[in-house]
């Protein structure tokens, strides 16, 4: 008797065991011309690079699945290997052009077989391997691995299917949990180290170490330092970029790694190391999670995002050399929150004229007003919940609080006037130490790369032309470079000698001891003078009445320390001012005296009678619009 798993039961049809027994005996999946007609895809893949490397055997295992194709009867040349998706995850679809391919060719009806070493190997998750099933079922296409071939139409192959995709689908998960758990327990001893920053060398045992190069870590510091005293990240980032401040860092990966290389500051690489806590001697792991919603937007490529401090896995402090302390580090991470652009933080000091956006707020309603610009020479405060929630909040024009504010910074800094004129001028001493620190040291790697390539062609036998020429060109490349540089540090010492002469410190002398010309001076910038006042106060609250010019600023100081003020804000109706009834019994008291229109506004002024506007006083015309308006009222 002729082996029932290759015996012809018709012209068109051949009859293979399927992946299910029904009660003692076997069912058979056919394999008909129709699908001898299309073709046969063989689909390849491995979850990582490392795995096509390492496990080979799997890799022959599966290409051999086009000569089995071929026992089942397809022609060599109708057998299609995929292996586009070598090295991607089974995880989803997106990053997977082989499996994209695949389901294209089965909905244009092209496919009789898709063959797979393991049900794994075409999908990791549900979602992929149903719809593959889906589609597969509307064109009659079979799917065989090694344990045999199914059909997704019939009801006992599909449910081994089934099971077969949730098995392949928990597989992974497990794989990853176990994966993950282990990397987690080897955190929480902090010992999970696998990339240090700029400024850190991890050695081969595993201790993280300063870097040993001295520009690398003086350029780390000064780096803090001046973020310590600009405060802001893109006046920093400027800073760097108009001094062509170079990073270096070591190469992470490939045969150059440990080398170190020197990089232009990026804004991407500078914000990682003001958020990074190794440099106040942390080890921390789980500051970035994966964001499932931006990743399944992205096609599945991940995306992380920062989670807040409270919610990382493992901080450890003290367990790494720091460059800055960990109260310097919050200080720093506390700034750059208070620097972004969100309602309940103040942001960072612009350049427009209204001294107190960020710090002042609304009385009755406890939000932070903002400026607005109707004119550049008159901002305006406002309450936002009065535009969006139709309240009773009022605004105010920016003119007599800023003054307010201003003259009480500058009656509070008068004190420490010698104090800061002093460290005016060590501020100015330690910033150009700091650069001409740099410069140094730049000029003298300038220098020892130049030796080395006259060492490296004098090395080299003077016959041998094919290498000593090489090495000419790299020793004549490192002099053009040494002496550029060299150029640009003399420009640099033109603008900026290393040492103060005595006019530039009598002039620093003469701003710091005068602070309110400094503070009126037109090279002053709005921005600098906000940033004063965030030194020194932290909110200022205003309490704006309706029915009145007068308003009572309450200044919260920095310290803890509180003065209430009060100040005259421009209103735009003379039915706002607090004085509003007397005014118009003063004038009929003043006509009635005889006196003129022009007689009767002189008198007003002179009585000290505001206008709605208060820098401007009573004129005739607005002494008989007063008088017209009360008339007609009274005829009401």
């Amino acid at each position: 008797m002729s082996n029932p798993d290759t015996t012809r039961c018709s012209s068109t049809e051949r009859m293979l065991p399927s992946s299910t027994a029904i009660g003692a005996g076997r069912r058979f999946t056919a394999i008909s011309d129709r699908h001898l007609s299309r073709l046969a895809i063989v689909y390849v893949r491995q979850s990582s690079t490392q795995q096509i490397f390492d496990h080979q055997e799997s890799r022959e295992r599966q290409y051999a699945l086009a000569d089995y194709a071929v026992t089942l009867g397809w022609p060599r040349e109708r057998i299609l290997v995929s292996d586009d998706d070598q090295g991607r995850s089974g995880r989803t679809v997106g990053q997977r052009p082989g499996f994209q391919r695949l389901l294209a060719e089965v909905t244009l009806d092209h496919v009789g077989i898709v063959l797979g070493l393991e049900i794994s190997r075409l999908s990791r998750s549900s979602k992929d391997w149903y719809h593959l099933l889906e589609v597969c079922g509307v064109f009659g296409t079979l799917l065989a691995d090694q344990d045999g071939i199914y059909d997704a139409n019939d009801s006992n192959d599909r449910l081994v299917l089934g099971l077969k995709g949730t098995m392949s689908e928990v597989e992974l998960t497990t794989m990853r949990n176990r994966l993950e758990r282990g990397k987690l327990h080897k955190a929480e001893r902090g010992e999970l180290i696998l990339t240090v920053p700029c400024g850190y060398l991890k050695l081969p045992h595993g201790e993280v170490i300063l870097d040993p190069d001295e520009q690398v870590r003086a350029t780390v510091d000064l780096i803090f330092a001046k973020f310590a005293e600009l405060g802001s990240f893109g006046k920093l980032y400027r800073y760097l970029r108009r001094h062509k401040v170079c990073i270096g860092c070591r190469v992470q990966q490939g045969p150059r790694r440990g080398e170190l290389v020197w990089r232009p500051v990026s804004r991407a690489l500078l914000g990682r190391m003001l958020h990074h806590p190794i440099y106040a001697g942390a080890y921390s792991y789980g500051r970035r999670r994966v964001d499932p919603k931006r990743t399944a937007a992205s096609g599945g490529k991940l995306r992380m995002q920062y989670v807040p401090m409270s919610e990382w896995k493992v901080l450890k402090r003290d367990r790494f050399p720091a460059y800055i302390t960990w109260e310097r580090y919050l200080a720093n991470q506390q700034r750059l929150q208070e620097n972004r652009s969100w309602p309940d933080a103040p942001g960072v000091p612009r350049d427009g004229a209204a001294l107190l956006p960020g710090l002042l707020v609304c009385g009755a309603c406890g939000r932070r007003m903002h400026a607005g610009y109707r004119t550049k020479a008159k901002p305006y405060y406002e309450c936002m919940r009065r535009k969006l929630e139709g309240s009773t909040c009022c605004g105010l024009g920016a003119a007599a609080i800023d003054d307010l504010v201003g003259q009480q910074v500058l009656r509070a800094l008068q004190p420490a006037a010698l104090d800061l004129s002093l460290q005016a001028l060590q501020h100015v001493h330690e910033e150009r130490e700091r650069l001409h620190q740099h410069w140094q040291q730049r000029l003298e790697r300038a220098a020892q790369e130049a030796r080395r390539a006259e060492r490296q062609y004098q090395a080299v036998e003077p016959e041998n032309r094919l290498v000593a020429r090489t090495l000419e060109q790299r020793w004549e490349e490192a002099l053009r470079t040494q002496r550029a540089l060299q150029e640009d540090y003399d420009r640099f010492l033109q603008e900026q000698p290393r040492q103060l002469d005595e006019d530039e410190r009598a002039r620093i002398v003469a701003l710091a001891s005068d602070i309110p010309a400094l503070w009126h001076s037109p090279e002053t910038t709005a921005a600098e003078r906000k940033e004063i006042v965030r030194l020194l106060v932290e909110r200022v609250v205003v309490h704006v009445r309706a029915d009145s010019e007068r308003t009572s600023v309450e200044i919260a100081w920095r310290g803890s320390l509180t003065t209430n003020h009060e100040v005259v804000r421009s209103v735009s109706r003379y039915e706002s001012l607090s004085a509003y009834p007397e005014l118009l019994k003063r004038i009929r008291q003043l006509r009635k005296d005889g006196l003129t229109i022009a007689q009767v506004a002189t008198q007003l002024n002179k009585e000290g009678y505001r206008t709605p506007r208060s820098r401007k006083g009573y004129t005739s015309t607005s002494v008989r619009k007063l008088l017209s308006r009360h008339r007609h009222k009274a005829q009401r």
